[in-house]
């Protein structure tokens, strides 16, 4: 999936789109974080891959999966 609905490319891999639904479950699921966290992180560093996992990285002392199991 695009981030652009005029392009019929492969999903940009190197940013996320928050807009979309399936984007934002497939990099929450890749980034091992909840919907709302992976929100929270794109609203305060930008929509680049590599910028949100470093803020995710640091903002996290300890697995996720607990929090993304009940979302």
């Amino acid at each position: 999936m695009s981030d652009s609905t005029q392009s019929r490319g492969g999903q940009d891999r190197l940013r996320i789109n928050v807009h979309e639904d399936d984007e934002v479950r497939d990099w929450s699921k890749r980034l091992d974080v909840t919907a709302e966290q992976l929100h929270d992180a794109v609203q305060a560093v930008g929509d680049k891959v590599a910028d949100v996992e470093l803020y995710l990285k640091g903002s996290r002392s300890s697995s996720n999966a607990e929090k993304v199991a009940k979302a």
